[in-house]
This record gives C-alpha cells, structure tokens and sequence, in this order.
C-alpha cells in the first residue's frame, strides 16, 4: 500500500462516529528511497503527516469555508522524522541523542534494550542489576540473566527496559494482543459542553489560529504534535516539572519550535493552582505522561471534563491504554524491541537492530495531531469534551501489519536536507532546523523566527 491508501485508512479510525466522512486530498510528490529498513517506514512517515495536514485542511474548510490545496514531498517527510538529527545550535548538534547505557544488551537468552537518558532511569538499570555503572560489569550481569526477568526487574525499579521479541511472539503476548484491540486514533465523549465560539476564521488564515493548546509532554512524540500544532496557527505553551527537566534550563531544542516553554511544580499546591488556571483558559490539552500518574493532578480525562467542559484532551502512551503494560513508561527505542521490529530490522538474523528513524514518536505525534485537530472540528459543531488517544505500540503494531518493504542500500541517496531547513534565532544564539512538512493553499508552514529557551517563559497565555 502506498502512503495515500495508509492514509485514508487511518482516517476511518480518525473519524469514526463522526458525520463528516470526507478527507481533504493531501497531494504527495517525490520520490522515496530515503530511510533504509525492512518496513514500510517512508509509506507510514507520509500517511502520518498526511493524516495531519488532510485534517488542517478540513478543519480550515469548516472555520472559514473555502478549501485549500494540501501538498507534501517525500524528501520533506524523511527530514522531518529525523529533525533533531539535523537540529544545530551555533553550528553543533543540538539534541541529546543517547547515553552510553542506553543500548542494546546480550542476555543469557537473547537481546534487551535499555533507556538511561535520565539520571533517574539510570539509577533504576543499575538498582535493578545491583552493579555498577561500569559497562563491563553489566555486561556481566546482563549475560547471567533472563531478557525478560531483566525487563520485570527493570520496570518495577522505577526504570524502562524492553526485551527483544519477535512479532511472533509480540503477537501471543498479553500486551501485544491488547494493542491489537485498540484503535490506530482512539475518540470518546467524557461529558457535556456547548460547541466553543472562536473567532470566524477568514480565507487564507492558518485553521488553528485561535485554538490555544496546553503542552504537558516530553521527549519527541507529544512535542511533535504540539510543535505541527502550532506551526499551523495555535498558542502553545508547554509545561516542565522543574525536578525532572527535559533540557538544560535556557537551552532552545528541536522539541521547543513554535512554542513557549514554562516550569511549573505540579506538586505543590500554587502549581497545581497555576496549571488548572491555564487548563481554565486552553483548548486543547495534550498529555504524554503515563495514564496512571494523570490522576492525582486533576488531568484524567474525567476529571478534565467535569472542572474544564468543553476542552480537547489528547492522551499519549507508549503502551497503549488496556492490557497489563498500560501504566508503564516506554520511548520509541524501547517500543521497538518487543514489538518485533528490532528483530524484524536485523541485517544478521540475530542481533537486533533499528528503524532508520524514531517512527514510533514521529509518526504517533502526527497522528495525534491529527486527533486533536478533528477534536476541534467535532467540538466546534457538536460540543462535548473530546478525548483522543494514541500509542506507541499501536503506531509499531500498525506498522508491522503492513508488507514488508524493499530496503534501499543507501538512504541518504538523493536526499538535500539543506531544501527544509530554516535558520531561526534564540536567547542563546543562531539555529537551524527542519521546516514543518507540508503546504496548504500553496503556502509552505513555518516556524516563527524566535525560538524559546527551556523555561525562559511565565506561566501564562498570551
């Protein structure tokens, strides 16, 4: 299936339940060839962010009655789900790319891969082994022990681990076949609300102007929504615990494009205060923590609808929202590995490897932009608290349905990364990084000309 056919079926998950059951055409041009791998990953890249830019133009032919020409090169898509590779700040890399201890691992019986980006995750492996921070020492420990008890261990430390599956066996497990059950793009009604009333929106305005968005997420995927968010108009403010940041205080980062970036104590009962005063004014609020640790912040979906009627809340996870994996934490890298793509992009049969791009965050934060988008366009004819929900693991199950793909040898073939990329400033100097995908009416999405630091921002709207 190519991206077209990938796309308009995700919209039957997009919109079902919903009366309006015609997507705006997204014309794709290019060529591929750019993102080696065993899976369709260039085909689900571009349904991805098609799915998206189709439900900004069909929110746009709603708000102002005319409708615009959506358009998207493969090229663009390729650079896109890879942006913080070619994020720079005064010329240097700007991501935080992986830990030494973030990797794949040998166990008595197989692979597993582990996340240690955080100090506090790393502190979980190395409790979890009970050794040191030595690389031969867990080498060590890894080798004497079962890839699935490591992954048990791992997890109930506090920490994120995944052992290496097949699909095969990702499929019998209880959680693969949980994920399976559950929609691509989830959508339900948590409560009553009248249909917002927003400003009328005019010919040639980009079709979230207006549409405020609350940011409570982390590392790639959540941020790729909000960040394709607001390149297509909205406010958006995101919102760090300041005990476990995600950047170094003042750093600009490939996550913080379009956006405005706050530290609040959620904790503590003036941040708790400040956060639902700000849920008091937003439209749309996007949540990437766990479903389990929502709770006691007011931010289950229940709760949002009974204090903030009216509001449309996406909720983001790694392992999909039933089954016994449902509560714990997870990031593309991980996903991979019991899923069955580690396995499935192995270029020896037996050590695992990788997806040419973090898919999984890129490609979900697409999709859940997507959800958010027709969330607004239901809210602002029906009325009603909108709840989405997207998944990792979903996305990875989606992709791993599909016909293998022929893997180019050379992805960088063909491809000018230097076409998308734009130079922007910042509080701490010149960068430079990948424009939004796509075109609407002719008019390619951009980024403003002034990127924020981590936190540098008040906890306020505009």
């Amino acid at each position: 299936m190519d991206a077209t056919d990938l796309m308009l079926g995700a919209w039957e998950d997009l919109v079902a339940g919903s009366a309006d059951g015609a997507p705006s055409p997204v014309e794709i041009t290019g060529a591929g060839g750019l993102l080696a791998s065993h899976l369709p990953v260039e085909e689900v890249a571009a349904a991805c962010v098609g799915l998206a830019l189709s439900s900004a133009a069909t929110l746009q032919r709603q708000r102002t009655g005319s409708t615009s020409h959506a358009a998207l090169d493969r090229a663009h898509v390729a650079s896109a789900v890879r942006s913080e590779r070619h994020f720079r700040q005064d010329g240097s890399p700007g991501g935080l790319g992986f830990a030494p201890l973030s990797r794949f691992w040998a166990t008595s019986d197989g692979w597993i891969r582990t996340h240690a980006n955080y100090p506090w995750h790393r502190a979980a492996l190395l409790s979890a082994l009970a050794t040191a921070p030595d690389v031969d020492d867990i080498e060590a420990a890894m080798a004497e022990r079962l890839a699935e008890d490591i992954e048990q261990a791992v997890f109930a430390a506090g920490g994120v681990a995944g052992a290496v599956r097949t699909l095969e066996a990702w499929a019998s497990h209880p959680q693969g076949r949980a994920v399976a059950s559950e929609p691509l793009i989830g959508h339900r009604l948590a409560g009553d609300a009248p249909p917002r009333v927003r400003r009328v929106g005019q010919a040639g305005d980009l079709p979230m102007e207006g549409v405020r968005v609350l940011d409570l997420t982390r590392v790639i995927a959540g941020p790729v929504c909000t960040r394709y968010l607001a390149a297509l108009g909205a406010e958006v403010l995101r919102v760090d615990p300041p005990d476990h940041p995600d950047l170094p205080p003042g750093q600009p980062g490939d996550t913080l494009l379009a956006k405005r970036s706050t530290l609040v104590d959620f904790d503590t009962p003036e941040g708790a205060r400040t956060l639902h005063d700000l849920i008091d004014l937003a439209d749309v609020v996007v949540c990437g923590y766990r479903p389990g640790s929502l709770g006691r912040f007011g931010l289950g979906a229940e709760q949002l609808a009974d204090r903030h009627p009216g509001l449309v809340v996406l909720h983001l996870s790694a392992w999909g929202f039933t089954g016994p994996w449902s509560d714990r934490r997870g990031f593309d890298s991980i996903v991979q590995a019991p899923s069955g793509i580690a396995m499935s992009e192995s270029s020896t049969g037996t050590e695992p490897g990788a997806l040419p791009c973090q898919l999984l965050d890129h490609g979900t934060g697409y999709l859940a932009a997507a959800a958010v988008l027709d969330g607004i366009r239901r809210q602002e004819v029906s009325g009603g608290t909108h709840v989405r929900q997207v998944s990792l693991a979903r996305t990875a199950w989606w992709l791993t349905s599909l016909p293998r793909a022929a893997r180019s040898s050379d992805e960088t073939a063909g491809a000018d990364v230097s076409t998308w990329l734009v130079d922007l400033v910042s509080s701490r100097g010149p960068i430079r990084a990948v424009s939004p995908p796509g075109r609407l009416g002719g008019r390619a999405l951009g980024w403003p000309s002034f990127a924020t630091g981590y936190g540098d921002d008040r906890p306020a709207w505009r």
